[in-house]
Formats: structure tokens, C-alpha cells, sequence
């Protein structure tokens, strides 16, 4: 079966992206007050919603968890967005320079998915949401981990490939649960 997984990509990181355009409009760029560490605990509280909501299989707030998705992966963009810029800008940045940056990390990140969809055969076509969910945890508990000692690591991947990671399995998540046929 020839899978359209670039595509897809594509189109996620499309309306992610549309949805961050007009909330940058509403707010400006106030996320850049954010440290890494806030915007790692933002990522966990999105994907503990998730996991919470898929071990009830019920919820209270309407709000579905393909949002939280979207949340997940526009988060993981501001953080690697926030990773690259000099800590003497401004807050407030223009809107085009913003939406420059989420290009960049995005074209960046869906290289990285090219290179692990060669490797690893869209192996990820075959698991389980709730499993992806765990990773995602998993991997912001491993960025808690390294953010506790202050970016040392010993033979691992650093916070950014982490956030990247974060970033590829909630558009898995996504396409996995028809999120572009919704």
C-alpha cells in the first residue's frame, strides 16, 4: 500500500499552523515569556489529558483530544522556536518573522520524519494511539529529566530532538485518528 505520509504532514502542519497564525494575531508572541521548562509542562498537560480521557473513554469538557494534538505539536514548535532565539530579542515579534520560524522548524521536522519513515518503515502505521500518547509522556518526562540538569546529557538525544519526536508522534496521533477527514 503506497502511503501519502508527507501529505498528510503537510496538511496537519497546515492547519496547525493557520490556528497559531490567528492566535498570534490575538496574542502577539506573548509565548515567548514561556521558559523551555513552562512550555514542557504545557506539552504534559495536553498529552496527560489525552491518556486520562482515552483510560475513562469519557470526558466532561467538549473539547476533543485531536486539539490537543494540534496543541501538542504548535508547542513543540514554539519551544524549538524559543531554543534558537537569543535570549536578548524581544518579546513581541512580527508576525511574519514568527511564522518564518515555524516553517523552518517544521521543514525541518518533517525531514527528520522522512528519514525515520525510511528507517523504521512507517512502522508507526501500526500502533495504537494510546501507545503514541505514552511515548509522547514518555519523551516529555525524558525533557523534564535533561531540563533538571540543566541540559546535560551523557550519550542521549537532546531536549530539541525530544520536542521533535513529540512533534512527528502527535501528527501521527492525528492521522492515525482521520483528523483531516473530520
Amino acid at each position: 500500500m503506497e502511503y501519502q505520509t508527507i501529505e498528510e504532514y503537510q496538511q496537519i502542519i497546515k492547519i496547525c499552523q493557520d490556528l497559531f497564525c490567528q492566535k498570534t494575531k490575538d496574542y502577539g508572541t506573548a509565548w515567548r515569556i514561556l521558559r523551555l521548562p513552562s512550555l514542557t509542562d504545557q506539552i504534559y498537560i495536553k498529552a496527560q489529558r489525552i491518556r486520562s480521557i482515552q483510560e475513562k473513554g469519557t470526558q466532561k469538557i467538549a473539547e476533543n483530544t485531536n486539539n490537543e494534538f494540534v496543541g501538542i505539536i504548535n508547542y513543540c514548535v514554539i519551544a524549538l522556536i524559543q531554543s534558537q532565539l537569543d535570549s536578548n530579542m524581544p518579546l513581541e515579534l512580527p508576525l511574519k518573522e514568527v511564522l518564518e520560524k515555524y516553517q523552518q522548524v517544521t521543514t525541518q521536522n518533517l525531514e527528520l520524519l522522512q528519514n525515520k519513515n525510511h528507517d523504521y518503515g512507517e512502522a508507526w502505521r501500526n500502533m495504537r494511539v494510546s501507545s503514541m500518547t505514552d511515548i509522547i509522556l514518555m519523551k516529555i518526562l525524558r525533557i523534564k529529566q535533561i531540563e533538571n540538569r540543566e541540559g546535560k546529557v551523557f550519550v542521549s538525544e537532546g531536549v530539541d530532538a525530544n520536542y521533535q519526536d513529540i512533534l512527528n508522534y502527535a501528527v501521527f496521533c492525528l492521522i492515525l485518528s482521520d483528523f483531516l477527514e473530520e
